[in-house]
């Protein structure tokens, strides 16, 4: 007898991919289950500054027209390629969204699970720059849809420094967390976070 593939379309930036959803066991024994999507890991650096008796963090505003006029901040990170240490990713996407190469001491902030199910692993470093001389790598999309042209998006639009409080209230839900880490560390560190 022909026994039945069940197949599940997953929806992967903007395109159906057919993943079979079948698992063999003991015996030839088919046991039907979920396709599941693997999560998406992120790496990515949060810059930290102290002065004028408060800490604050460097974070990025997304561009593309997506984000144009969304006010939502997030830490500079980007996907690990394989075979990929998360370190070496988080410092690489750092330099291609803010042009700044990262240098001194990586405190791990651990890792936070956005709702779309995207992993994040975070460092902090302590550093300083101007934020305005923001120089961002690019992407290219089709915009305005279905128009036939391709069109050229800052991966990042702009960079600023927020003291913690506003930080909370600027970034992305799930990456609050990671100032809320920093703060700890700094704390048992002995450092004083302002």
């Amino acid at each position: 007898d022909a026994l039945p593939i069940w197949c599940e379309a997953l929806f992967c930036e903007s395109r159906a991919v057919k993943v079979p959803s079948v698992s063999v066991y003991r015996e030839g024994t088919l046991t039907f289950h979920r396709a599941s999507r693997m999560a998406k890991i992120s790496a990515g650096l949060l810059m930290y500054r102290r002065g004028n008796g408060q800490l604050e963090v460097l974070l990025v505003h997304p561009g593309g027209p997506f984000w144009k006029k969304k006010d939502v901040w997030f830490v500079p990170k980007g996907e690990i390629h394989p075979g990929e240490v998360e370190l070496a990713a988080a410092q690489r996407e750092f330099q291609e969204e803010t042009g700044i190469t990262p240098q001194g001491e990586f405190l791990a902030l651990g890792r936070v699970k956005h709702k779309s199910g995207k992993i994040v692993v975070a460092w902090a470093f302590e550093g300083d720059c101007d934020p305005t001389a923001l120089k961002s790598n690019t992407f290219e999309m089709e915009w305005p849809p279905n128009s036939g042209n391709m069109t050229t998006f800052p991966e990042v639009d702009r960079a600023d420094f927020f003291t913690t409080e506003a930080a909370q209230k600027q970034l992305h839900a799930a990456e609050r967390e990671f100032v809320n880490r920093l703060q700890e560390a700094l704390k048992e560190r002995g450092k004083s976070p302002t």
